[in-house]
């Protein structure tokens, strides 16, 4: 989909369909509504009148123009109460916009942007969530799905064009600059979305490695890969367990962005927890959680994609993403409860469950980077279950060991219209994940504090780097969608990364 940015009044704009808005409360339609309610002979202030729309968020109403103006059909969008307005609303908004308009086949869409009056959002950062929504909002993957399979025989047109119209001709330069910018995290955003719903029979270790590499080609990033022998050379004990059992061979991935050479600061450190595959290993999940357990490779995903808009954005700093890429599989060479294995850090790790395979992965990623001298550190990873018990659905967990990098990506993940929540980190857990045989057990053994004592076992690889652990167990795939989170993988946390890394620079 082509998004352009146009100086015109959208009430005379030659389109499919246009798209306008209404806050809750609005009595009398003002500016781009108003306009087009003139001119349709008041019918959006006949159907405030008569209540037929409110204007509360996402609500949608669609109706012909009859030739009265230039464009066949009119979509209008709620955005809520101006009170509680959000750049987030406005990013829903342009997504419900924009299936709406699928549905109703349009193939050249022009729009006003959502929020830039009433709302306080400046042009440029309007356009750029309006592409964000849009363009997320669209988002299906369907690339296993034949044509003649389609249970529905008229499937929805594609949206060939999306216009941005604004009456205002100074302000075009700074919504070309936005619609550029949310194209970027748009598909980045999505490209995560499609490494993670790919099956599990193709998104093996080695594919994740070599799709890395091929993004990393595309964007001037510096790509190395470490396979089995090279894995098992730098005694990554902990990830050489984990994938002991499975006849697919690990990757260790490291992506670096180098936006300034010349920084005297460390280089930042993202690690994405890869599991392409994750039936639980001899402690085997019951079968209705293994459904989705393609999607145990969301924090890779999301730290790759990161990179791939990081490098595309080129802010003056240096990143370096970290993946530890494998599946965990039941077998004769199987990994076991009761082994210990020895770490590339030298510390040991008792195994109580072998479900709880994907911290033990990242004891060797976060080593790695604590080794390389990457600072601070952020891992992103599906850890537990416990995550969505304390927190629910839509909040990703965080667990620092520094507050003031905890309060940068709570900043950034606010800019970036992503929920995380953060839970405490008292010494007292440590206790929960002491071993009498080795220097650390990775499971508590009890049900209370599951993802907190997971992170407090993380804590023990990173020393005195400053670090956040991010939970994406509950938000990182959906069978719900909404808005702009469409079923599947949601590519959680690559706009809250791409946002923090802007502020770094900055």
């Amino acid at each position: 989909m082509l998004i352009t940015a146009m100086k015109g009044d959208i009430s005379k704009c030659k389109a499919d369909a246009i798209i306008i808005n209404l806050f809750e409360g609005t009595k009398t339609p003002e500016g781009a509504a108003g306009a087009v309610d003139k001119a349709l002979n008041g019918i959006i202030s006949k159907m405030v009148k008569e209540k037929e729309f409110k204007g509360s968020p996402n609500e949608l109403a669609s109706f012909p123009t009859f030739g009265k103006i230039p464009a066949d059909k009119v979509i209008l969008i709620g955005l809520g109460k101006k009170e509680d307005f959000t750049p987030d609303k406005a990013r829903q908004a342009a997504s419900e916009s924009a299936k709406k308009a699928r549905v109703l086949g349009a193939k050249k869409v022009a729009s006003i942007l959502h929020g830039t009056g009433a709302g306080n959002l400046d042009p440029q950062q309007g356009a750029q969530i309006m592409a964000e929504g849009a363009l997320m909002g669209l988002y299906e993957f369907k690339k296993y799905v034949s044509s003649h399979h389609n249970n529905n025989n008229n499937p929805p047109k594609a949206i060939k064009e999306w216009a941005i119209i604004e009456l205002d001709e100074k302000k075009i330069p700074a919504i070309k600059k936005g619609i550029k910018t949310g194209e970027i995290i748009a598909q980045s955003v999505n490209i995560a979305r499609d490494l993670i719903n790919e099956p599990p029979n193709v998104m093996t270790p080695t594919e994740l490695a070599d799709r890395a590499r091929g993004m990393a080609k595309q964007t001037g990033l510096k790509c190395t890969i470490f396979d089995l022998k090279e894995i098992k050379k730098r005694k990554m004990g902990g990830l050489l367990a984990v994938a002991a059992g499975s006849v697919q061979e690990p990757r260790f991935i490291i992506l670096e962005y180098k936006g300034n050479p010349s920084q005297k600061t460390p280089t930042l450190g993202l690690i994405g927890k890869g599991l392409t595959y994750d039936s639980g290993g001899l402690s085997l999940k019951p079968p209705q959680y293994m459904e989705d357990m393609k999607s145990d490779m969301s924090g890779a995903a999301a730290v790759i994609c990161a990179l791939r808009a990081i490098a595309l954005l080129k802010p003056r700093i240096n990143v370096t993403a970290v993946i530890p890429a494998t599946e965990n599989m039941p077998g004769g060479k199987a990994y076991k409860p009761g082994d210990v294995l020895t770490t590339l850090s030298g510390k040991t790790i008792e195994v109580f469950n072998t479900d709880a395979e994907g911290r033990i992965c990242l004891a060797d990623a976060l080593t790695y980077a604590v080794k390389a001298k990457l600072s601070p550190l952020v891992d992103v990873a599906t850890l537990t279950g416990a995550s969505s018990v304390a927190i629910g659905p839509y909040y990703t967990g965080l667990f620092p060991n520094n507050k003031e990098l905890a309060e940068e990506i709570k900043t950034a993940a606010e800019t970036a219209g992503e929920k995380v929540w953060e839970l405490p980190m008292d010494s007292e857990y440590a206790e929960l994940i002491k071993s009498k045989i080795a220097d650390v057990k990775n499971i508590s053994g009890g049900r209370e504090g599951g993802a907190i004592t997971a992170a407090k076992f993380l804590e023990k690889f990173v020393e005195k780097t400053p670090w956040v652990h991010l939970d994406i167990a509950a938000p990182a795939y959906i069978t719900s969608p909404k808005t702009y989170n469409t079923y599947g993988g949601t590519g959680v946390m690559v706009r809250t990364f791409i946002q923090w890394v802007l502020n770094k620079a900055k």
